[in-house]
């Protein structure tokens, strides 16, 4: 059993590579030495992070110029 079933990784999304692309990500996880869909992974969740991490400073800027 699972401490958090919410943790099992079940949905899954459609990603669609050229070949220059795949060939990148491709050799990347092999010169790394992972799967490539946990390098995907790993790539998408820092870029998510750092989308929320820029909006939420620009939310304190404008809030701090407002107050």
């Amino acid at each position: 059993m699972y401490p958090d079933v919410k943790r099992i990784r079940t949905h899954r999304v459609m990603l669609r590579l050229d070949d220059y692309e795949h060939q990148l990500v491709t050799s990347i996880a092999n010169y790394q030495g992972e799967e490539l869909a946990v390098l995907v992974r790993q790539i998408v969740m820092r870029e998510a992070l750092a989308v929320v991490e820029a909006d939420d400073i620009n939310n304190d800027s404008v809030s701090r110029r407002s107050a």
